[in-house]
């Protein structure tokens, strides 16, 4: 009997889990629980490990008696409301971004790059894992954050600020700061990062003393958050995906 496919060149295979993740029907994690459940088949088979190797192009892979054919590509912003985690779902029974999509027809999407709970704006999701690496890779895309301090800066904080300042062994560095407004007890002020290491805004104002009383990412690249309703979002037009795709 002949094997399936058996004419057809072998080109490259990867792990069943890293496949599906990268039609976009799942992440890497949930499809990982569908092999080990038994709800995977590659040409007729069950197969219950993550990593057996198929490829992509050739074999036929179902879920749940269906055919796994990539997803539509899906690209969208939504303006963060504050107190929400960046994640599916959280242990500690906390609201996460993933309720702003509550009764919309969407499929499996995810977050690209990240905002801390206390942190609002700007955030992308995609089910287009390469998109998403893309943008959220070394190519160094500008993020901008409007930031509300408890104090009123001094110049030469500023300026240490933009020079660089060492936290936990890591060098943590702006790509340019300025002064937007001040009161008569606090201020706020644009902070445009090219980096995105763990909480890095806090960190560097908490090196100094200065206290953050809001954050706002306002703008990735070209593109601002604009008049984004709280806890809103919308589609990426065809534009913005190739100018966040390009850095």
């Amino acid at each position: 009997m002949k094997k399936p496919n058996a004419d057809l060149p072998a080109g490259p295979r990867h792990g069943i889990a890293r496949v599906l993740s990268k039609r976009g029907l799942c992440s890497r994690v949930q499809a990982a629980d569908w092999v080990r459940s038994g709800q995977v088949r590659v040409n007729g088979r069950v197969i219950f490990d993550p990593e057996h190797p198929v490829s992509g192009e050739h074999d036929r892979i179902e879920v749940g008696g269906a055919d796994a054919h990539a997803a539509e590509r899906i690209y969208l912003m939504l303006n963060k409301p504050r107190g929400m985690v960046t994640t599916v779902r959280d242990e500690r029974g906390r609201d996460t971004v993933y309720r702003c999509f509550e009764g919309a027809d969407l499929p499996w999407i995810a977050p690209v790059g990240r905002l801390d709970r206390a942190s609002e704006g700007l955030l992308l999701f995609s089910n287009d894992p390469e998109w998403a690496a893309r943008v959220s890779g070394p190519a160094r895309i500008a993020k901008v954050y409007h930031v509300q301090i408890n104090c009123i800066p001094e110049a030469a904080q500023l300026a240490r600020l933009q020079d660089g300042i060492e936290d936990r062994g890591e060098w943590l560095k702006t790509r340019a700061i300025r002064l937007l407004r001040q009161g008569s007890r606090n201020a706020w002020l644009e902070i445009v990062l090219d980096e995105g290491r763990n909480r890095q805004i806090r960190r560097m104002l908490a090196a100094l003393d200065i206290g953050v009383l809001r954050l706002i990412r306002v703008a990735i690249g070209s593109i601002p958050l604009g008049d984004l309703g709280k806890g809103q979002w919308r589609y990426l037009n065809e534009r913005e995906i190739k100018e966040l795709s390009h850095g």
